[in-house]
């Protein structure tokens, strides 16, 4: 949810540079104008912060009563001239945002400058956003797919995560259950072994042995910038007592939404990696482990966005580095290589447009070159364009050998939110199972969910199954449910959101016919 955990995790399209400590700006009027274009102001302004976006990008409509008015505040030009109490969002949010000065008391533009720059935008703007029409149609049917639904489900389903758990024992998914939140056990013929009741809202399962680490993002899980995040390293045998025997190992995470384990200075433990995705404010941070439960926090960086992290010795040194995918502002890739002293050093991959609504990564070697590509999943549209983008959907990034990165592939998928690569028919290339969570429901309701069959040279067939539209999927897991050798598909229904306008009456039948999760059980074995 975006970045609910990935929805719920809304882009912030224009965040701030500017400093803690930085001086008062004067008035408006006081601030002379530069003599520069629109154009020329725009790309000053704009692409501080994040990739250039060029006014087609969107329309007129809303440049003029979104972005434009956003972005304004994040540059001390505000309606009646003072900032709104509404900007910083809850109360508990004030003073955070405040001490890190995302919107300054004082204009950084001249008035005409700010003029100039609007008329830019709303002069070059389209009158409406152009949809790509399917070339090729979604076949109704997968080959070799059995649609199931678990046992039991909590409605309306609030699925937060959804985790295949290994050696063939089941699936464990969290939800909210009379409005608080549940870690639900699944056996692999999908009955209920147990519930067990939690405060705050789980969002990743990480097993180890048989120790399980559980991340939480707090009460909240819609955009904020508290710190209310945990990890609980939850003890031996709790489980099986139905209940949730743990030692907190990490507190105050910047509402976390993904996390990553594996050791990052070669002393035999498991570092952590944290998305502390945040909202306006958030750090992407490892944890060194110390052992005995202590861990020491060191910063990689210090922006919001971070929303997925993949650690993988990829240049075969002995040491760990890492791959995170941001979200926020500066969208885009990045490669932290172990420099083998506890330190990294950081490399810009890939970069994207502040409105791609970025979602999710992995790292995969699509064309038997023996070096990692990247897929790469955008699609979020829990923001202030919430429209049908065309660029919307599942790329692949193929690497030159020497971490340069070329698209070779699109699918375009509206709304797209994860996507994940591997041979689930067993032919021995990499297949695409992928979820959109904001989907064309008019048009292409069965784009819901995507199966892309490799034909071969980056030729994919897509298909998906006649239950596509009974959830609205979210999360997704892969994996042996059933224990037969091949990979299952889980997927979990998150239904808040209610379409507004929805023609298709699907908004009100999720609420009472949504299940929370349903397994795509793999025949071909």
């Amino acid at each position: 949810m975006k970045k609910l955990i990935p929805v719920c995790l809304f882009i912030c399209l224009f965040f701030s540079c500017t400093g803690k400590n930085e001086p008062k700006k004067p008035a408006v009027e006081d601030v002379p104008a530069s003599g520069l274009s629109g154009m020329e102001l725009a790309k000053i302004h704009c692409a501080q912060c994040h990739a250039f976006t060029p006014p087609s990008d969107l329309s007129k409509t809303i440049w003029e009563a979104d972005i434009l008015p956003a972005m304004g505040n994040r540059l001390g030009i505000y309606n009646g001239g003072k900032q709104p109490d509404s900007i910083f969002g809850s109360p508990e949010n004030r003073a955070i945002i405040k001490n890190a000065n995302i919107f300054p008391e004082e204009p950084l533009i001249a008035r005409a400058d700010w003029m100039k720059l609007v008329d830019y935008y709303l002069e070059n703007a389209i009158d409406s956003f152009p949809i790509r029409q399917r070339s090729h149609e979604i076949e109704i049917g997968l080959k070799h797919f059995d649609y199931k639904e678990v046992s039991v489900t909590h409605r309306p389903p609030l699925t937060t995560m959804v985790k295949i758990l290994e050696q063939n024992k089941g699936i464990v998914f969290s939800d909210s259950k009379q409005n608080n939140n549940v870690l639900t056990f699944i056996d692999p013929n999908l009955n209920l072994k147990k519930n067990i009741a939690l405060n705050n809202t789980p969002i990743h399962y990480y097993e180890n042995s048989d120790t399980v680490y559980l991340t939480t993002i707090g009460k909240n899980m819609f955009p904020n910038d508290l710190s209310n995040g945990m990890v609980q390293k939850i003890l031996p045998n709790a489980l099986a007592q139905n209940q949730i025997g743990s030692t907190p190992i990490l507190n105050k995470l910047q509402r976390p939404v993904a996390m990553a384990y594996g050791d990052l200075n070669n002393d035999g433990k498991d570092d952590i990696i944290a998305c502390e995705y945040g909202n306006l404010t958030g750090k992407l941070v490892w944890y060194e482990n110390q052992g005995s439960n202590k861990y020491v926090a060191k910063e990689l960086r210090n922006k919001p966005g971070a929303i997925t992290a993949i650690i993988k010795d990829y240049n075969n040194d002995g040491l760990n580095d890492i791959f995170v995918l941001m979200a926020q502002g500066q969208e885009g890739v990045f490669y932290y290589e172990n420099n083998g002293d506890s330190t990294f050093s950081e490399k810009s991959l890939l970069t994207f447009s502040p409105l791609n609504g970025s979602q999710y990564i992995e790292l995969a070697d699509f064309n038997n070159d023996g070096y990692d590509d990247i897929l790469y999943v955008c699609g979020d549209n829990a923001d202030k364009t919430p429209i049908l983008k065309n660029y919307h959907g599942i790329y692949i990034f193929l690497n030159d050998r020497n971490l340069n990165f070329t698209q070779a592939y699109f699918y375009q998928q509206n709304g797209a939110y994860k996507a994940i690569p591997r041979d689930y028919d067993l032919d021995g290339d990499l297949d695409i199972a992928s979820i959109s969570f904001f989907p064309d429901y008019v048009q292409y309701p069965e784009e819901s969910f995507v199966y892309l069959e490799n034909k071969g040279n980056l030729m994919f067939e897509a298909s998906s199954f006649p239950q596509a539209t009974k959830g609205r999927w979210i999360v997704m897991d892969v994996g042996d449910v059933d224990g037969d050798g091949d990979v299952d598909i889980a997927l979990g229904s998150f239904v808040y959101f209610l379409a507004k306008g929805d023609t298709t009456g699907l908004s009100k039948k999720w609420l009472t016919e949504s299940p929370s999760v349903i397994v795509l059980e793999n025949t071909i074995k």
